[in-house]
């Protein structure tokens, strides 16, 4: 059965998160590259993202420090600059081929409002805040398949968490397209070394840039 809607995760699928994550760092008082280095080796043990700031400040609670950077006029912002050179012209290039196009990713409400505020060939958007569900919960799932009026194989997710985005996508009978880029994309991978819970589960489809995705979704 052909694929006739793509579905994209946002954090370093569509958006480079860098300097959200390096924001943090100086929150934190953390030169970035250390930041970033422990970043990596949390994501190399298989743990939650989130424990990256236990290391550096234990008992750190995310929620709260969130509201302390808005108090602040520090809080969480992206705009076109942060979108990666080849999403847009995917998007489009997708829609403009009669895919139907929805971005959904693990994101707060105020980030879904700049995504929207980007202007992008979407035909529908929504973060996990939205629908009150996250990654990698089924439950996420079954809303996308829901709200896109199509069957689980007709259906491509594309992000760049094997763990996240593609094992519970395959899962569900969603096809998982794997954007190798990011943390993630380089220190995780199929049969690798690290605990994993996704080699059960690979990607339909593997690609480098998004740019190249089109061509091979119609291959498909």
């Amino acid at each position: 059965m052909p694929i006739r809607a793509v579905w994209f995760d946002v954090g370093e699928t569509l958006i480079d998160e860098s300097r959200e994550y390096g924001t943090w760092a100086d929150w934190l008082s953390v030169p970035r590259h250390t930041f970033s280095s422990v970043f990596g080796a949390v994501i190399a043990r298989g743990q939650d993202y989130r424990q990256v700031f236990q290391h550096f400040r234990p008992g750190f609670d995310l929620d709260k420090e969130r509201q302390a950077r808005l108090d602040t006029g520090l809080g969480e912002y992206l705009n076109a600059q942060d979108l990666y050179p080849d999403a847009r012209p995917c998007l489009q290039q997708l829609r403009d081929a009669g895919y139907f196009v929805g971005i959904a990713g693990n994101q707060t409400l105020r980030a879904g409002t700049f995504i929207r505020e980007l202007n992008l060939p979407a035909d529908l958007i929504a973060t996990s805040d939205d629908w009150g569900v996250n990654k990698p919960s089924e439950a996420f799932f079954d809303k996308l398949i829901a709200v896109s009026g199509h069957r689980p194989e007709e259906i491509a997710y594309v992000g760049d968490r094997l763990d996240n985005d593609i094992a519970p996508a395959v899962r569900r009978g969603i096809n998982g397209v794997w954007v190798r880029r990011g943390p993630w994309g380089f220190v995780l991978e199929p049969g690798g070394t690290a605990p994993t819970t996704f080699d059960d589960a690979p990607p339909t489809l593997t690609v480098d840039h998004l740019s190249d995705l089109p061509a091979q979704l119609a291959e498909l």
